[in-house]
């Protein structure tokens, strides 16, 4: 089947037409977060209660019988709010309930759905000074935002083709198709200034010009959705949300670099997102605008999805073409880039799923419209999963240039303590960019975040994580963390990488255990030099910059747990000083008796002492004081 712009603009009235009667619309988070939160079960307890109270409601625009309906009830993707999940949004009443239970909906149908009125006790309240909003908008966390490639993301529902084509769907791709020619396009994309979202930001429109002026009969397009990095889950939380828009992202990359094939590659890890992605494929094929001759213009694109089988490795460009063709994922070194020899020897252009998502309504809007947001440098916006301790965690989108103070204190709510509650003195680093990323301190929460500013930083913009620590956060351990990960996801294919991650864990290792001297950290800066300049690849490049952003901005911490012995945070187990308090002591000798190496001494109902110089740390005494006596742990 072919399909014409005339027969989008069917779809959308047709879209129109079914849902003119709806009066309520009610959107449930269906990502992957607020799943896990038990949101599946909320949205089966409206389907069940809107039944039991007598109120005609459509489940899908396509169903004629309820197409009348009042009532338009449907999932969604990721809404962003994640820490406040499972989410309810009711339209055109814009109200918001967060942490919604099944037993909620009963009420939430009758007063809301049915009454018009407002459960003050779903709605959020702020967590500093108590006052409670009732819709988005009004919402610290979304009104300091600017979401354009989440714009419709957790609005609309991902499964719905027609409702995507409603909100003009497809209409870039048609332009891009029957209207501009190739390079068009690719000075369009060039002078939107837009960069790369996977992490290296090499500008998009030199990377699809170079790859449409390769000369060859096969050429192909690649959206990488391997999202590895700890803590990040932007790229899957827009595939989940609208993978039509990625899919018009890249229809768009293949007219303009040449392609007539395709591919997405998700890692398995993330089955909801390979779920929508493959039904939005098919959808895409059934009504045309997939396949054949799309839009009339004799030019043709076939799209596949692979999963990939997880390997961090595979977010390098190289390393994914491989897997894909079959092989080990691996790295080649580069040149020859994928534009001129790529995926089984032909040019190929790779994108992240970001970036194609945005690209629909750059050719919508015009590049001076994108031009309007962000800095000189780096244009327009970047979504980042903020996680940590921060009191509002989730996927937020923002200008580049917004600083780290409005992010976690504007849009994240304030920094955490342990036990979650908001602390005022409780900022000590981000963790930014990833295991390739480094840490920003105090000293940076009033820098413009953009790709050289970071990267003057010792950080990098990365995919997008951005993990926020308190002041109880031990950064050694936090280096050790991300090393541990960069070492068990190195592919080994070159020695650096291979074994100087390696060596350099062991020597986090040391000095976490307190075997290290100064000589260990000249030495861990030195390999990691090594490792930085020798490795083949580009995660092999930034696998020691934690490590030596850590080491730099947090020196003395580390010669604390060298030349002190001592974790100033008292995380480190093997540093931690144990001790019994003397308040609490009764000289029970309960510690004494089960301590297995006798470190333990004292008369009995007599003040009992640690020797630290001998104690294992095995925890047996905390365990089994019945006082609460044994400190340090």
């Amino acid at each position: 089947m072919e399909i014409i712009n005339d027969q989008l603009k069917d779809i959308k009235e047709q879209y129109n037409i079914n849902t003119q009667n709806v009066q309520k619309r009610i959107v449930i988070c269906a990502g992957t977060g607020c799943i896990a939160n038990g949101s599946l079960e909320v949205l089966d307890a409206f389907k069940i209660e809107i039944e039991k109270q007598g109120v005609d409601v459509m489940l899908s625009t396509h169903d004629d019988k309820h197409k009348n309906d009042p009532v338009h009830l449907s999932g969604s993707g990721c809404q962003g709010f994640c820490a406040k999940g499972p989410l309810v949004n009711i339209y055109p009443d814009n109200i918001l309930y967060v942490k919604v239970k099944p037993e909620d909906v009963p009420s939430i149908v009758e007063k809301t759905i049915i009454g018009d009125e407002v459960i003050e006790d779903l709605l959020y309240m702020s967590p500093t000074s108590g006052e409670k909003f009732v819709g988005q908008d009004d919402i610290p966390f979304y009104k300091q935002q600017l979401r354009l490639v989440l714009d419709e993301c957790g609005r609309i529902d991902p499964e719905d083709i027609a409702e995507y084509i409603a909100h003009d769907g497809y209409k870039a791709a048609f332009r891009a198709f029957a209207q501009m020619s190739d390079e068009q396009i690719c000075n369009e994309i060039s002078s939107s200034g837009l960069r790369g979202r996977g992490g290296g930001g090499f500008l998009t429109g030199l990377k699809w010009d170079l790859t449409r002026k390769e000369k060859s009969e096969k050429k192909y397009v690649i959206c990488n959705g391997d999202e590895g990095d700890p803590g990040a889950f932007m790229d899957r939380s827009l595939m989940e949300g609208n993978p039509h828009k990625v899919l018009e992202g890249m229809m768009i990359a293949a007219k303009a670099v040449g392609a007539d094939e395709a591919y997405v590659y998700v890692r398995l890890e993330y089955p909801l997102a390979v779920e929508r992605m493959i039904k939005a494929i098919n959808d895409a094929e059934e009504l045309g605008i997939l396949g054949n001759n799309i839009f009339g213009t004799n030019q043709n694109l076939s799209i596949h999805l692979m999963e990939g089988a997880g390997a961090f490795v595979c977010g390098e460009e190289t390393a994914l073409i491989s897997s894909i063709q079959g092989k080990r994922g691996m790295p080649l070194p580069k040149p020859p880039f994928p534009a001129q020899k790529g995926l089984w020897g032909k040019p190929t252009v790779i994108n992240n799923v970001e970036t194609l998502g945005i690209i629909p309504r750059i050719l919508l809007e015009g590049a001076d419209w994108f031009n309007q947001y962000g800095t000189e440098s780096s244009k327009g916006t970047k979504t980042f999963a903020l996680t940590g301790h921060v009191a509002n965690t989730g996927l937020i989108e923002v200008p580049f240039g917004t600083t780290l103070r409005k992010i976690i204190y504007d849009i994240g709510g304030g920094v955490c303590d342990e036990s979650g509650e908001l602390t005022n003195d409780g900022f000590k680093t981000v963790q930014i960019g990833g295991p390739s990323g480094g840490c920003l301190t105090e000293e940076d929460i009033d820098l413009p975040i953009d790709y050289d500013n970071l990267i003057a930083k010792g950080a990098m913009v990365g995919s997008g994580g951005l993990v926020v620590m308190n002041k109880q956060s031990c950064m050694v351990q936090v280096a050790r963390f991300f090393m541990e990960f960069t070492q068990n996801e190195s592919c080994g294919k070159c020695v650096p990488c291979r074994e100087g991650t390696k060596q350099m864990l062991a020597m986090l290792d040391d000095i976490i255990e307190g075997d290290a001297t100064e000589e260990t950290l000249d030495m861990l800066i030195e390999t990691g030099t090594v490792v930085q300049k020798a490795s083949l690849c580009g995660l092999g490049k930034t696998a020691p910059s934690p490590a030596l952003s850590t080491i730099s901005k947090f020196y003395d911490e580390y010669m604390e747990h060298i030349v002190d012995k001592s974790c100033p945070v008292n995380k480190c187990k093997s540093l931690a000083k144990i001790e019994i308090d003397a308040d609490l002591c009764i000289g029970c000798t309960a510690c004494a008796r089960k301590c297995p190496v006798n470190a333990i001494s004292g008369e009995k109902k007599q003040l009992h002492t640690i020797d630290n110089d001998i104690c294992t740390k095995c925890g047996i005494c905390a365990s089994v004081c019945k006082f609460d006596a044994v400190i340090g742990f």
